[in-house]
């Protein structure tokens, strides 16, 4: 029973990113200053091998994987390549649901409502 809860969990959190992602789109194109074209494809990765590094690293070195999606995330906005759309409040609100009650399930097996 925990196991399933806990599964639920993970598809709930899912399910949460999946909503809130729709409205943010990630693009590349030919630029016209060098710098840009270099913070766009360093920003991919320093993302991916911050979010590596928080799942095979140690727990005493979590610390460095947050730095390096943190640089990321900066270089993804000096890119300026980062769309983000509206999103509805509806929307927003069940994504937010969605990923707090799938992280509590995910995490403890059970919702503190």
């Amino acid at each position: 029973m925990r196991f399933l809860l806990r599964l639920i969990g993970l598809a709930l959190l899912l399910l949460g990113i999946y909503f809130l992602g729709q409205n943010i789109y990630f693009t590349t194109n030919v630029y016209p200053y060098w710098w840009r074209g270099i913070a766009a494809d360093t920003s991919i990765l320093f993302l991916s091998a911050g979010v590596l590094m928080f799942f095979v690293l140690p727990s005493r070195d979590k610390l460095l994987s947050l730095f390096a999606i943190a640089i990321g995330i900066i270089l993804i906005f000096a890119s300026s390549r980062a769309i983000l759309n509206p999103t509805s409040l509806w929307q927003f609100v069940l994504s937010l649901a969605s990923f707090v009650g799938g992280y509590q399930l995910f995490t403890t097996g059970r919702l503190n409502i």
